[in-house]
């Protein structure tokens, strides 16, 4: 093999940096500039990388984000990368309204960062409650789902303004133009579940998921969604 034959062949130097960096979960532009001009420049060398291992890679250069997601595997023989777990049922509903809020932001306003406090999540989530419920028992478990939100990915902490999150456009790459469609249909779904659980423990309530080394959300039923830990 001549040298000129071992320089194309090599693998680039930025290539187990960057396939590491999103192994450990979501890739922003803004959080690391030239790791995200690394990846831009590897593309389709990171995804034939990852396609070995099951994965495929979600990039979104004008969002700014890049994630590693599992593929879909119809007869289930492909061993999965990673584990499953479930998320509980009042989570999955806070995730579905941010989503909501999104949609409603991009349609009415020229902002990009939808900014938003815990009472602007609280009075949104209050809106679902049902006349019957403990709505201070429901609220006080706002500060959980909130936290949960966060270690997904999907709400980012604002710096020096207590209680205050920006709402991370990475949602946008988890819900479909069908879900998109039946939003409100799955926010009445949502409704009626709440109201038949009452005053139960969340855990017995449906449940959701995600599906990548980062957050990953795909709505199939209301309150029902598979996940897998990053």
């Amino acid at each position: 093999m001549t040298d000129v034959d071992a320089s194309v062949t090599r693998t680039p130097e930025e290539l187990p940096a960057v396939v590491t960096r999103l192994f450990k979960g979501v890739v922003y532009a803004e959080g690391d500039e030239k790791l995200w001009q690394s990846l831009l420049g590897l593309v389709s060398q990171v995804r034939d990388y990852v396609a070995v291992l099951g994965l495929d890679l979600i990039l979104d250069e004008s969002e700014g984000y890049a994630f590693l997601k599992s593929r879909e595997d119809a007869d289930g023989t492909l061993p999965r990368l990673i584990p499953r777990r479930q998320l509980t049922f009042n989570v999955s509903l806070l995730l579905a309204l941010l989503r909501g809020r999104m949609l409603e932001f991009d349609t009415n306003s020229s902002e990009l960062r939808l900014i938003m406090t815990e009472q602007d999540i609280a009075d949104m989530v209050s809106v679902f409650l049902p006349e019957s419920s403990n709505e201070a028992r429901v609220l006080d478990q706002l500060g959980a789902n909130i936290k949960k939100v966060l270690e997904l990915g999907f709400l980012r902490k604002l710096r020096g303004q207590p209680g205050t999150y920006e709402v991370a456009r990475i949602l946008k790459a988890y819900v479909d133009a069908q879900w998109l469609e039946e939003f409100d249909a799955r926010l009445a779904d949502y409704r009626t579940s709440l109201g038949g659980a009452g005053t139960n423990d969340d855990d017995a309530r449906p449940a959701v998921a995600h599906n990548s080394t980062g957050p990953a959300v795909t709505p199939h039923t209301a309150g029902a969604t598979e996940a897998e830990d990053r």
